[in-house]
């Protein structure tokens, strides 16, 4: 079918309209970080148990993005984001009126899942943009929604003072719920999953992303045990802060185990089956590529997620300076955000999209073993200049491996966003168990490997590269 710019007539309107969900996902998500202290404070908690808030807020954003990626490419992204938005408003109700410490929690843990609202219009915005323009447009509503978590923090505490009194933390993050509730029925009453001429690839089921060979198989199992593993590491650091005792954190151990094994046994029954069929090529796809762009996403966005947490202790101990000014070069990967992760999508649609990928790894892995050697005998400007240098490359490699994921199989989009987006949050993990074990130094070094280690994967990556880059399509036509 030929297609001309026109079938795509409403597209910025849809990406407004899916970046704007986004952002509001991210708000509700985030809503607790302004009110740590007054939350601590007024409830009388622990360090420890606001540890614990923060902790269990990402704990089901890992298997929420490999479920919420099945469920968007069963239902469509316009019924999927619509339902997540005004379901999670709920927990959001429940924590901000919370008056015992287990009503937090729980209320905490069930809205993490609204971290997985990514995935969603990943599937949304590839739908509604050729290829060669997606990189670009996947780059805005991530950079643009993903503030939405510094927009809370700038906000927020100026809505508790102006709303008033001891619950004015309250009512604030009742006004984000109030948001996502709204916003979840203007998103189901203006979304669309396609453009018009076009059908929405819907999968038949949503059991989860079956391999096409036996060696994909083994891929497939080798790559789940990270997303497993990443809420083991969860258990282990609620363990470590108290909030869970020793018996139940080895009963937790135990079913997460038991978990992963009858998943691992259901799947090799189902994919047993399968791959005794005789396979159409369309149906075909490669999860050596799923686990390059999995593994690249890994280093790099959850590096960045890792070095937003550890950033103001860094300079403030590296550099004797206050808190306020340590928070605010935090802030900067926030604001880089908006315009570094369009970018690299942005030139993975112009100039290719594994070429750009390779240049952004390489060039981040050298930028972070230079970090490894800032010291207090720096300038601190200077070491201000390489942290942004650093926020941008890695925010704009970030949009780039994201730019392939809809390359890999159309109809699969949300399932493989959600697995390599999920393990941007099991990298973030990892990366700080690094940290907490030993000095900055090794923790630079050792995201600098893992990016070197991506390079070379990434040499390897074989996605679909039958639809031209922007600046192959304008030579093509000066050619004609």
């Amino acid at each position: 079918m030929t297609t001309s710019k026109h079938d795509y007539n409403g597209q910025k309107q849809m990406l407004t309209i899916a970046t704007l969900a986004f952002f509001v996902s991210v708000m509700v998500w985030f809503n607790m970080a302004p009110f740590q202290s007054t939350i601590q404070e007024q409830l009388a908690l622990s360090s420890d148990e606001i540890g614990a808030l923060m902790i269990v807020n990402l704990a089901l954003s890992i298997p929420g993005r490999i479920v919420i990626g099945r469920l968007v490419d069963r239902f469509g992204p316009r019924n999927v984001f619509s339902i997540l938005l005004i379901t999670m408003s709920i927990p959001c109700f429940v924590f901000a009126l919370g008056t015992t410490y287990m009503q937090l929690l729980i209320s905490r843990l069930i809205l993490g899942t609204i971290g997985a609202s990514f995935v969603i219009g990943i599937r949304m915005v590839t739908e509604w943009f050729p290829t060669k323009q997606a990189g670009f447009a996947q780059g805005i509503y991530a950079g643009w929604g993903n503030f939405g978590s510094a927009f809370a923090a700038l906000t927020l505490p100026t809505l508790a003072v102006l709303l008033g009194g001891e619950n004015g933390w309250r009512y604030a993050m009742c006004l984000t719920g109030i948001l996502a509730l709204l916003y979840g029925v203007i998103f189901f009453l203006k979304a669309k999953n396609t453009p018009s001429w076009k059908n929405f690839q819907y999968t038949k089921t949503t059991n989860p992303i079956k391999a096409t060979s036996h060696n994909d198989f083994i891929i497939l199992l080798l790559l789940t045990i990270p997303i497993y593993g990443g809420m083991a590491i969860l258990v282990w650091t609620l363990q470590e802060t108290g909030v869970l005792s020793n018996l139940i954190a080895i009963l937790l151990y135990s079913v997460i185990v038991l978990f992963y094994a009858f998943n691992m046994i259901k799947r090799w029954k189902s994919n047993r089956s399968y791959l005794q069929r005789d396979i159409p090529n369309k149906d075909k796809f490669s999860m050596k590529n799923v686990a390059i762009l999995s593994f690249g996403y890994f280093a790099t966005f959850g590096s960045e997620l890792a070095i937003i947490s550890m950033l103001p202790m860094f300079f403030q101990n590296t550099f004797t300076i206050n808190a306020v000014f340590a928070a605010a070069i935090a802030s900067s990967f926030a604001f880089t955000n908006l315009l570094a992760r369009p970018a690299g999508g942005w030139l993975s649609d112009r100039f290719g999209r594994k070429k750009i990928t390779l240049l952004l790894l390489g060039g981040l892995a050298l930028l972070y073993i230079m970090m490894a050697f800032v010291n207090n005998s720096w300038p601190i400007y200077l070491a201000l200049f390489l942290t942004i240098c650093c926020s941008l490359v890695s925010q704009a490699a970030s949009g780039a491996i994201f730019s392939m994921v809809a390359l890999v199989k159309k109809n699969r989009t949300g399932q493989i966003a959600g697995m390599v987006g999920a393990y941007g949050n099991i990298g973030s993990l990892c990366f700080l168990a690094v940290l907490n074990l030993f000095f900055p130094v090794a923790f630079f070094i050792a995201i600098s490997v893992i990016l070197f280690i991506c390079f070379l994967a990434t040499t390897q990556l074989n996605v679909n590269q039958s639809k031209l880059t922007v600046r192959e399509t304008n030579l093509k036509e000066k050619a004609i």
